[in-house]
């Protein structure tokens, strides 16, 4: 059962910190996990926060902070020595050590590292700080369990045996050549059945899904997707196996990537959270709201250069709004279609397939609500029928054109390197409002002669 924070327990932690409760305090969070501990200082003021994190011991605070909020987690380390921190990173595994590091300053960073106890952990991570923190290099863990391809099966359960002690879960047993290069898997059920004087060359699976150093992050999360891996090992240029990567770490790369896509749809331009400060969200919205306001006047400048429509036709101006409305609706819903494909590479055949095809559908889709429309401004509005014919024949043109524009534009800024992400949010919708209205008007224009 998933754990709530109370209004209620929130107090009876409080009152424990403020009487200097501590032994109290120890035995009310003993059962709470870690995720939880995490979430109640978040809670809390930063005196609250700190107390609990130096009341617990270090098995369990170095898991807590890695769930920490980064602001209460960079306060948190703030009032530790490089000593206490380095007795933290010491409980956790290579890559999650790493990431914690990597966000201390260079000077405190070079302390904790000396600080480290157990070197061979140390050089681990100092390894991993190498990569890039979006690669695969920068995702993976030290922690595996791998043989080699001469050893026999006896010899095999000893090694492993011995590498088991320092990984918390055994996903798969990987095998290596004498220059420790990656050559296959090892299924236990073939271990635990084979005689244990067999070489281990005759029983492992040489086909095994691997990923380089360098495989941008979201590549390893669709790998990983596609084929249900709980774990992929890593290799280096030369093919040597270097690490593994989990599947809780795809997790993180997966909701990281959802969030990023999330606010780029609706026109945040950087990665900002509800509790950030005022000017860092500012930064993040205002742009794109500047371009639609923008947008905005250009299509007051296209209305005004048809003032003719006003004088014979004013009813068209009332249509207006339900035309750029649809305009950017068809636009988002046909870019959402494409991205989500990009993201999954589920996008298959050519890009004249794909417009061909989102062109036929549009047709469809446009079509009834021409009609829909047609039929409702005349009979439920009360307008004339070449007002309504005029108005189903543009609505009709700018779904065809909206939908294109939406299929396109998210295909083309995949190809030049761009987030196609990009194209769900103010983008398409500002540009599809001023096409719209223009196609709108200009169309009325040739059939009414204004």
């Amino acid at each position: 059962m998933e754990f709530k924070i109370s209004n209620e327990f929130l107090s009876q932690i409080e009152t424990l910190i403020s009487e200097n409760r501590s032994l109290e305090l120890l035995l009310l969070l003993e059962d709470i996990h870690f995720a939880d501990i995490a979430e109640i200082m978040g809670e809390l003021d930063d005196f609250g926060a700190g107390y609990i994190f130096n009341t617990l011991d270090s098995e369990k605070t170095a898991e807590i902070l890695l769930e920490l909020d980064e602001e209460v987690r960079e306060k948190i380390l703030r009032n530790l020595t490089p000593k206490e921190i380095a007795e933290e990173l010491d409980e956790l595994s290579t890559d999650d050590a790493a990431d914690i590091i990597g966000e201390l300053t260079k000077h405190i960073k070079d302390q904790v590292i000396s600080e480290l106890e157990d070197v061979e952990h140390a050089k681990d991570i100092v390894d991993l700080l190498r990569y890039d923190e979006d690669s695969a290099g920068g995702l993976m863990g030290k922690e595996l369990v791998q043989v080699n391809e001469n050893w026999s099966v006896l010899t095999c359960v000893k090694e492993m045996r011995a590498q088991a002690e320092n990984v918390t879960r055994v996903h798969s047993i990987y095998v290596v050549d004498d220059e420790g290069r990656l050559t296959g898997r090892l299924s236990l059920k073939d271990l635990l059945t084979t005689s244990t004087r067999t070489p281990i060359s005759e029983v492992y699976i040489k086909k095994v899904d691997y990923v380089k150093v360098d495989t941008k992050d979201v590549e390893v999360a669709r790998i990983m997707q596609k084929y249900d891996l709980e774990a992929i090992p890593v290799v280096d240029e030369l093919g040597r196996l270097v690490g593994r990567i989990t599947i809780d770490d795809i997790i993180d790369v997966i909701k990281e990537e959802a969030d990023k896509d999330y606010q780029l749809a609706a026109g945040i331009s950087k990665d900002v959270e509800a509790d950030d400060s005022i000017l860092a969200l500012t930064k993040a919205r205002l742009p794109w709201l500047v371009l639609a306001l923008l947008g905005s006047f250009v299509a007051v400048k296209v209305s005004r250069t048809f003032e003719g429509a006003m004088e014979n036709y004013a009813v068209l101006f009332f249509f207006t709004p339900l035309i750029a409305a649809m305009a950017g609706n068809v636009g988002v819903q046909s870019s959402a279609i494409i991205v989500q494909g990009l993201a999954n590479n589920t996008l298959g055949g050519t890009i004249w397939h794909r417009l061909f095809k989102e062109l036929k559908l549009s047709l469809f889709n446009g079509l009834i609500l021409a009609v829909i429309l047609m039929l409702g401004s005349h009979f439920i509005i009360g307008v004339d029928y070449s007002i309504s014919i005029t108005v189903a024949i543009a609505l009709l043109s700018v779904i065809l054109i909206a939908s294109l524009i939406g299929t396109f534009v998210p295909i083309t800024l995949n190809k030049y390197g761009i987030d196609p992400a990009l194209a769900t949010g103010p983008f398409i919708t500002t540009s599809n409002d001023i096409l719209g209205i223009l196609i709108y008007f200009s169309i009325a224009k040739v059939i009414l002669g204004f």
